[in-house]
């Protein structure tokens, strides 16, 4: 049960730390660590009772809450797509299932300005139609329908659209959602703010924003500041110097980008680095090489073998 709640409880802070400002106030979490302490002496067993009390001992005494909140994040890159179709609820739900730290949503815009979940520029790859998203309306994105192949078996499941996935998980999950361009305009992001705070997302800390264009994001941060935002740099792309200087809290970067000293500097000026990968072949070398750089989030195609990865002390 400690387990559980300190879980529960290192998922909220996270979110909790970029919210307002963007500035980590300590003195918010004294009174979360406080309630845990006591959920802690309520629920001691006599087979968890030594465990329990050196726990709460680290958590009374310290004076660095950042120690209980420095987990880095798991990140459901497109739902557990190594079990199901990618960027489908049932995915989504499989990835809830496993416990991570966030849903990871790539948005595309309908041509009648709907919001669905879907990487690619086209649905040719994904799904048994083909064109552009954009050049679809709602209606007719719902006729076509992802399909995959797992284990010799075909699944097949209907293209959700954003609306349909913050129904199925309210606030019981975060959501790390990616913002793009429509026709070189920001235009999402619009109905992508107004839609998370119609549900009430924004204000539970429970959302952050990433995309690869600081043109979106800085659309995101003038139509409500508080939303935590993620600059993504492409592969080969990435820039040390421009990546200190932008005012988000967080780097997302392709992993062969990473190294140990990218790390440390960035972590200098108080930015987290999230890491993607972008070759499944090598992914999990590359998850366990940035592990010793002492990464903050995982983009991970492969959840298991990350929250695996990361309970290792020596790997």
């Amino acid at each position: 049960m400690f387990n559980q709640l300190l879980q529960t409880i290192q998922k909220r802070l996270y979110f909790l730390e970029v919210s307002g400002s963007h500035l980590f106030k300590k003195t918010r979490l004294f009174p979360l660590i406080a309630v845990l302490v006591v959920l802690l002496s309520a629920c001691d067993t006599p087979e968890r009772e030594e465990e329990n009390r050196s726990t709460m001992s680290f958590v009374a005494n310290s004076t660095d809450v950042e120690d209980l909140v420095g987990a880095p994040m798991v990140i459901a890159h497109r739902g557990a797509n190594d079990r199901y179709n990618e960027s489908t609820i049932t995915a989504y739900k499989i990835a809830a299932r496993d416990g991570v730290d966030a849903l990871e949503i790539d948005l595309r815009m309908t041509a009648d300005g709907r919001l669905i979940a879907m990487h690619d520029e086209t649905i040719d790859r994904t799904t048994d139609g083909n064109g552009k998203a954009e050049a679809y309306t709602l209606e007719e994105i719902k006729e076509f329908e992802t399909v995959e192949v797992f284990n010799n078996q075909t699944t097949v499941e209907v293209i959700p659209t954003l609306e349909e996935i913050i129904d199925t998980f309210r606030d019981t999950e975060h959501y790390y959602i990616e913002t793009r361009l429509v026709d070189g305009q920001p235009v999402m992001e619009d109905y992508l703010v107004r839609l998370l705070d119609d549900y009430e997302l924004i204000s539970q800390g429970l959302v952050i924003i990433q995309s690869f264009s600081k043109q979106s994001l800085e659309k995101v941060y003038n139509l409500e500041p508080s939303i935590p935002l993620t600059l993504l740099y492409r592969k080969g792309k990435f820039n040390l110097e421009d990546a200190k200087s932008v005012p988000y809290p967080f780097i997302g970067i392709e992993s062969t980008d990473v190294s140990l000293e990218v790390v440390n500097e960035l972590h200098e000026v108080g930015k987290k680095v999230h890491v993607y990968f972008t070759n499944n072949d090598t992914q999990k070398a590359e998850q366990k090489r940035v592990k010793a750089f002492q990464v903050d989030g995982y983009f991970t195609d492969y959840i298991e073998y990350t929250k695996e990865l990361l309970e290792t002390e020596d790997s």
